[in-house]
């Protein structure tokens, strides 16, 4: 996935903003995420004698300092919750400082496994660290409540209203995001009530969401994990080994274009959430769905031939001389080179929140993706799809938000200081 994308000085952003509009899923079935996490036992020569022995998936750990904030770049998690917060009326820039004081410290406490302060819940006893994750992003009406509208990256600049967008206001956007995830569902639940309880007087809760992949373990191997729909979901996203990863997701030590400085090593947060049509997909005979994706159910492969991670061979045809993944196909047109190289980490969790009043399950994706610079990641992909995207029929864009999430707490700090207190 070469990064080839159009210059900030052919396209500006007000004009690409100006002309983009989209109905698809921005990669919707490129959802993983690559990495590796940092991995601490929780016992061990120097534990205590009564100390509750944890498993492989229970003594994972994450660290919460360093040049990135976790759970960007970490392992998909079993578990995750997404919680959208807005400053209570007369809360401003000081109050906010406390804040992230407060829920940076709880992170880091929970994060190394251990109970946060004496009103702990318990919750979350004996089931160590568990791969915690807990990632904070500010929202573009941050700046105006905190009096910061001079500091506010022009990349949170809303991004455009896509065709088929069918938005509840009430559960986008926000004026601060939190991102949890976890390997255990009371580790991850313990973390969103302790953030929930922290945000005291400061903040109040705007929508929450719930989701899940598949647990670690599961199989003997490590696999790209699946969507609701059945897919393979991850399969094109950049890896931190590519040589041009960090300049992809990740806001430059100098701030750069994506600036300003106070983001160094951050990256901006696309939010969608994406409720799949499941009724209407699954008439579908497999033949027909791999079409509308453009690769096979099975394994994730090509249309086109080899396996997961073999290329697309996008001008292949078959004996009828129609192109085997059709012009309309979802993989076909995401693909990075169908889009100037617009490249963005793709690391979502599925959901499902019951059944709806007319008889279908509310269930769907939660679309979280990754890159230092929005327009030239997200927004060049939904463009591009909404020209036509075959899977465009069969899911529904439902809530979205836009967060700038800052670089990673040096030790002794809390994330977000260098706005806050600069």
């Amino acid at each position: 996935m070469s990064d080839n994308g159009v210059s900030d000085n052919d396209i500006s952003r007000r004009r690409l903003l100006a002309t983009a509009g989209a109905t698809g899923a921005a990669g919707l079935v490129l959802g993983g995420a690559g990495g590796a996490g940092v991995y601490a036992a929780a016992t061990g020569s120097g534990a205590s004698p009564d100390a509750k022995a944890l498993a492989s998936v229970g003594s994972t750990a994450a660290p919460f300092h360093g040049e990135h904030q976790a759970g960007i770049t970490t392992p998909l998690q079993a578990r995750g919750h997404l919680v959208a917060f807005d400053l209570a009326p007369g809360a401003g820039r000081k109050e906010a400082a406390a804040l992230l004081r407060r829920w940076s410290a709880a992170a880091r406490t929970m994060m190394a496994g251990e109970p946060f302060g004496d009103t702990d819940s318990g919750v979350a006893l004996d089931a160590g660290p568990s791969s915690l994750t807990v990632t904070f992003g500010f929202g573009r009406t941050f700046f105006a409540r905190t009096g910061l509208n001079s500091r506010r990256p022009a990349a949170l600049d809303p991004l455009p209203d896509f065709s088929s967008d069918h938005l509840d206001a009430r559960r986008s956007n926000g004026d601060l995001w939190v991102q949890i995830g976890a390997d255990d569902a009371l580790v991850a639940f313990h973390a969103l009530r302790t953030i929930q309880r922290e945000a005291g007087d400061a903040a109040r809760v705007r929508w929450q969401m719930n989701g899940f992949n598949r647990s670690p373990g599961a199989t003997a191997q490590p696999m790209t994990a699946r969507n609701l729909m059945g897919q393979i979901d991850g399969t094109g996203n950049p890896k931190p080994s590519d040589a041009d990863f960090d300049q992809r997701i990740f806001v430059p030590a100098d701030g750069g274009a994506e600036g300003p400085e106070w983001m160094a090593g951050g990256s901006y947060a696309v939010v969608r959430r994406i409720r799949m049509l499941l009724d209407d997909w699954e008439k579908l005979a497999r033949g027909e769905q791999e079409k509308v994706i453009g690769r096979k159910k099975s394994d994730g492969a090509p249309l086109t031939g080899g396996s997961e991670t073999t290329e697309l061979d996008l001008d292949k045809t078959g004996p009828d001389g129609k192109l085997v993944i059709p012009s309309n196909a979802h993989a076909r047109i995401s693909a990075p080179e169908q889009n100037g190289g617009a490249a963005m980490l793709r690391r979502p969790f599925s959901y499902h929140d019951g059944i709806g009043a007319d008889g279908t399950p509310d269930a769907g994706l939660l679309f979280i993706c990754w890159q230092a610079d929005p327009l030239r990641g997200f927004v060049p992909v939904q463009r591009k799809l909404d020209r036509g995207d075959a899977l465009s029929p069969f899911i529904r864009h439902e809530a979205s938000g836009l967060f700038a999430v800052p670089g990673g707490a040096r030790d002794g700090e809390y994330v977000g200081q260098r706005l806050l207190e600069s």
